[in-house]
């Protein structure tokens, strides 16, 4: 999963932008849009109850959870998902990624105690035999396992990184790892957390499609579940820029759908044609193949 991404992604609202990190006093995170609150379904005013939520009318939207700091990994994507969104009580990106902040920043009076929670949670999980079958951690883990499986040298950027559990996983192997994204907050929430996981790494907020570093400043530039999320003009800018950037690989990943998942802000599907058209306009050589999505290969 990623909330995302060339888009402000997580947090509260300050004129339009969201804080991962500011405190949910009382266990209440609001903002223009909805409210969370952690605690007893106060009465009146539900409109559905479900295993894990329960949904409020009024203005703006209210959602009322139990979750606590252990429940908090990247499988809250699949919950909001299959209880929220699939059956049409709540649509939209946007409100999918004010809920997911909104629930975990919820579960402890310090936020950065929730954050490193689930990043840890997610981590472990990740890394647990068997995992969490058929979870949003099952499913990314076969995608993160071949991305890393195709990064060549020792410096890596990734571009979109978003929560930048990929970024995280290459740096755990002493790879000099740069995680990008436009978000601010994003970012602000990924080196706050890095150096309590051990695991440090640079910050940089950037659009993907105009990254403020010096041509061939990096083995390996990563664009992994990103370009579904932007229109046709704008990613083919990214992939130009990824190019420019890289010194001996690309790597860019995508999900294959028939229908782009608005939940997840997907704006576009990608094919394996358009794989190959990419491929065939750097000028470069170039390979495409299908693992758990689709894959484009650059090398110089």
């Amino acid at each position: 999963m990623k909330l995302h991404l060339e888009t402000d992604a997580v947090g509260s609202v300050v004129d339009g932008a969201l804080e991962p990190l500011r405190a949910a006093a009382g266990g209440v995170y609001r903002d223009e849009y909805v409210t969370v609150l952690r605690g007893p379904v106060p009465p009146g005013r539900e409109i559905v109850h479900t295993p894990h939520f329960t949904v409020h009318a009024g203005e703006p939207l209210a959602v009322t959870h139990l979750l606590d700091l252990e429940d908090l990994d990247e499988d809250l994507t699949g919950l909001l998902q299959s209880e929220l969104f699939e059956p049409g009580w709540v649509r939209g990106a946007e409100l999918f990624e004010r809920l997911f902040t909104g629930i975990v920043i919820t579960c402890s009076a310090d936020p950065l105690v929730a954050w490193e929670s689930f990043y840890r949670n997610t981590i472990e999980r990740q890394e647990a035999i068997g995992g969490h079958t058929g979870s949003a951690i099952e499913q990314f883990r076969p995608v993160h396992d071949h991305a890393v499986d195709l990064v060549v040298g020792e410096s890596v950027l990734e571009l979109g990184s978003c929560f930048g559990f990929l970024a995280l996983r290459l740096a755990a192997q002493g790879r000099a790892v740069t995680a990008s994204d436009l978000s601010v907050g994003t970012m602000q929430l990924l080196g706050a957390v890095a150096p309590r996981l051990g695991t440090p790494l640079a910050t940089l907020v950037a659009d993907a499609g105009h990254v403020p570093a010096a041509d061939r400043s990096f083995d390996t530039v990563l664009a992994v579940h990103l370009l579904e999320h932007i229109d046709a003009p704008h990613g083919d800018r990214v992939l130009a820029e990824a190019v420019r950037l890289a010194d001996r690989r690309v790597i860019v990943g995508v999900p294959y759908e028939d229908v782009a998942d608005e939940t997840f802000g997907h704006v576009r599907t990608v094919g394996p044609d358009d794989l190959s058209r990419w491929g065939l306009a750097t000028g470069l050589s170039f390979e495409v193949h299908e693992h758990h999505g689709g894959w484009l290969v650059i090398d110089r």
